[in-house]
């Protein structure tokens, strides 16, 4: 396992051990951070379309035509 993978992994152990109440305060802080919340969202939807069927998109090229919109910030 990569260094980085195990610190991702006591942070998530970590996140797991919290009451309810501290992980809505620690997502509350997450989404609060625009870029983070933007980047959260990129993930969720490259894993979505990953599950669409259709034409395979790569992540640059949907980077690509997100800027091409305006949707990124």
């Amino acid at each position: 396992m990569k260094t980085s993978q195990a610190t991702a992994e006591v942070f998530f152990t970590a996140f797991k051990a919290l009451k309810s109440n501290e992980k809505k305060a620690f997502l509350e802080k997450i989404i609060a951070d625009t870029k983070l919340r933007n980047d959260l969202i990129d993930i969720a939807l490259i894993e979505k379309a990953k599950k669409a069927k259709g034409s395979p998109v790569s992540a640059k090229n949907y980077f690509t035509n997100r800027r091409k919109s305006g949707a990124a910030s």
